[in-house]
């Protein structure tokens, strides 16, 4: 039996998303697919119901698991503790306890230099990137305390390298890194493994980015040394299905760099 049949993983970000040729276009859906391809059962929440409807009636079909899709907008001006504890609290309701939860959601206004960013622009990926992180992080902790279990953050190289034209979303992302560091400090007692990845693989977004923005696409994205981007399902899912496995459940804190196939390094 694997080891994951009948666990639950919460994944933020995991609607339904395919590039142009058909292949799965977002991280947070090739993460889902991953773990579905393993048993668990799914909690995915996003801001389009009719992607994460999609992602259900997909992920149910193919790998016969089940899927609760919550939609959850974490922005200025809401609630966001409260929507986030209802994220949870039903999660728990319908499948009992928490095994992994994973913050891949993220939205920014890519391409657009500090001198032009908005308020709102900033906002944007401060809330549904940072501050959503840790509001999930809170709500998960006392179930994650329960089943020893893990927390994997996802931030980028827009942060760690200072791409051009990404400073809101640069900031959300380290601002994630930083908080999951101490989160790994804090609960390391309590049996919960932290960690941070990030990414390069292709997407929906990242293709969307090179039509809209060329020549920051040009200025900020290279060619990994492998030749290749990463896959959102291959590269970027299974390895957040292997460092939540408790036999590899060893670096604690650490950030993870996936390059394009590459594997992974501290």
């Amino acid at each position: 039996m694997r080891y994951w049949n009948g666990k639950t993983v919460m994944i933020t970000g995991a609607g339904y998303s395919v590039l142009a040729d058909g292949r799965c276009g977002s991280i947070g859906y090739g993460i889902a697919t991953a773990y579905a391809k393993e048993g668990a059962n799914l909690v995915i929440t996003g801001r389009n119901v009719a992607k994460l409807e999609k992602a259900k009636e997909e992920l149910e079909r193919l790998y016969g698991i089940r899927v609760l899709p919550i939609s959850a907008d974490i922005r200025a001006g809401a609630d966001n503790e409260a929507i986030t504890k209802d994220v949870v609290e039903r999660a728990i309701q319908e499948f009992g306890s928490l095994h992994v939860l994973i913050n891949a959601a993220q939205a920014s206004a890519s391409g657009v230099p500090i001198h032009q960013h908005s308020t709102e622009q900033f906002d944007l990926a401060i809330y549904s990137g940072l501050y959503a992180t840790f509001y999930y992080m809170k709500a998960c902790y006392p179930y994650l305390k329960e089943t020893k279990g893990s927390i994997i953050n996802f931030a980028s190289g827009a942060g760690l390298f200072g791409n051009f034209g990404q400073c809101s979303y640069a900031a959300a992302k380290e601002g994630i890194r930083g908080l999951s560091r101490v989160a790994a400090t804090e609960w390391a007692k309590d049996g919960i493994n932290t960690n941070v990845i990030c990414p390069l693989a292709w997407t929906a977004q990242l293709e969307n980015f090179e039509k809209q923005y060329p020549e920051a696409f040009k200025e900020n994205v290279e060619i990994p040394p492998a030749g290749h981007f990463g896959d959102p399902e291959k590269d970027i899912g299974r390895v957040c299905v292997q460092i939540a496995t408790p036999d590899f459940k060893y670096m604690n804190g650490e950030t993870l760099t996936l390059e394009g196939g590459m594997g992974l390094r501290p």
